[in-house]
């Protein structure tokens, strides 16, 4: 099939933005639920374990897509895959702002989870195989850029919407459709992985698409490269016992990126500066999200620019470091009766700017990057899962930890881990400014 004549004359980075959308959709769909949950505890009469449940409902969702997302895009295409996350993330967004029942609306948010899960494995996986080797970490640190730009809107939206009255959390959730709209429509001018396409033995196709990402110069190089490194690789069987150290290297990397708390500062923001970090209303603690959503943004723009010019190693270890020491200053704050408003959001913005700037990005750059083209999506799939299970694990026992421990021993919780993700980090290969062919010798005996 041909590509469309706005594909072939595209650039490398309309390409990569275009892609990175999934991530725009991604980050709203999971922190949307911050400013609503105090409107969804109210109209649903919601006890702690079924907030956690609503909080949570989406997470289901997303382990379950990323499971099978790398089985169907190395069977159907990276592209194919996209579009179906695009549609679940439209139905969610129609769902979850009707519900009759708090039923209703977990099915709803479980298949806006379903749409991340896909969306989540194959976008960064989309991204690194049309990425040239010198643009690679920015060009996958646009996901993310996506991600966390997702995540400011849905802040600033639910706080505008706040006003709106009882029935806000319908519109927080049914503006969710817009953007889905608009991802469905851009990927019919998205070509497929040329590396996919190399695998599936359709060269015209992937030389046409290294002709859209690379231009004319330096095609037939990397066609020839791609189609050598796939034709010595080993039969799929038996992969995992081949691959098994990139693969649990993925996976605790995936593990540590939710085990260090992220998500219960974007899920639970809002309702932990009202409970406990003194804010004295809901409003200033829909503006503090708003900051932390902002701060996000920024040092997530700070990782575009640098994630090609530090190694991956030293990026992830400096970004966790940071972490901890925020951390720490959280529980120390949270020790004493009357906690300051200013000092809790302003340590939290330190521990958001931390992860934005390293782990957040570099996790998923590197997790997408070890990997062989003809196993790459299963093997992410792999990773990405863990990651999902993990984030379920930490978001469906913050508030049940919180009421056992307290926010510093919870937090001191997440420090502790933070630790353990220096220690990790600062042993890991280095892969910047590597081909995916290249860190494919790492693990060839």
């Amino acid at each position: 099939m041909p590509l469309p004549p706005a594909v072939r004359f595209g650039s490398i980075y309309r390409i990569a933005l275009t892609g990175a959308i999934a991530g725009l959709l991604f980050g709203f769909d999971t922190a949307v639920i911050n400013g609503a949950l105090i409107s969804l505890r109210i109209r649903f009469a919601l006890s702690e374990v079924q907030m956690e449940f609503a909080a949570s409902s989406l997470l289901y969702g997303c382990l379950f897509g990323a499971m099978v997302a790398g089985t169907l895009s190395d069977r159907s295409g990276r592209r194919s895959i996209l579009r179906l996350s695009g549609l679940l993330f439209l139905l969610s967004a129609i769902f979850a702002a009707v519900p009759h029942t708090f039923a209703e609306f977990l099915v709803a948010r479980f298949l806006g989870g379903l749409g991340i899960g896909l969306a989540s494995t194959v976008a960064p996986l989309y991204l690194a195989e049309v990425s040239p080797r010198n643009k690679r970490g920015s060009i996958v640190t646009l996901n993310q850029t996506a991600i966390v730009s997702g995540i400011l809107l849905a802040y600033s939206s639910n706080w505008a919407l706040s006003f709106t009255g009882a029935s806000a959390w319908r519109w927080m959730f049914g503006s969710a459709a817009i953007p889905a709209l608009a991802f469905i429509l851009c990927l019919r001018f998205v070509h497929e992985s040329p590396r996919w396409l190399v695998q599936q033995n359709r060269v015209q196709e992937a030389d046409a698409a290294f002709r859209a990402i690379g231009g004319k110069a330096n095609r037939s190089e990397q066609l020839e490269e791609v189609r050598a490194a796939i034709a010595q690789e080993a039969p799929v069987p038996g992969w995992l016992r081949r691959l098994r150290r990139p693969l649990l290297l993925a996976a605790a990397i995936a593990a540590l990126q939710q085990m260090t708390g992220i998500n219960t500062v974007l899920y639970y923001g809002s309702l932990l500066f009202v409970t406990h970090g003194n804010s004295g209303s809901d409003q200033r603690a829909f503006v503090a999200n708003v900051l932390i959503g902002l701060t996000n943004l920024v040092f997530t723009l700070v990782a575009l620019c640098i994630m090609d010019r530090i190694g991956r190693r030293t990026l992830l270890t400096g970004s966790a470091s940071v972490m901890f020491a925020a951390l720490l200053l959280l529980v120390f704050e949270f020790q004493h009766a009357h906690p300051d408003f200013t000092l809790i959001v302003g340590s939290t913005m330190l521990y958001v700017a931390a992860f934005a700037t390293g782990l957040g990005p570099g996790a998923w750059v590197y997790i997408a990057e070890i990997f062989p083209t003809n196993i790459r999506g299963r093997a992410m799939s792999i990773a990405t899962a863990v990651l999902w299970a993990s984030c379920i694990l930490v978001s469906n026992s913050f508030l049940t930890m919180v009421r056992a421990l307290g926010p510093t021993g919870t937090f001191a919780v997440f420090a502790g881990i933070s630790a353990i993700a220096v220690v990790f980090f600062s042993r890991l290969p280095e892969t910047r400014g590597r081909s995916l062919e290249e860190i494919e010798q790492f693990w060839k005996p």
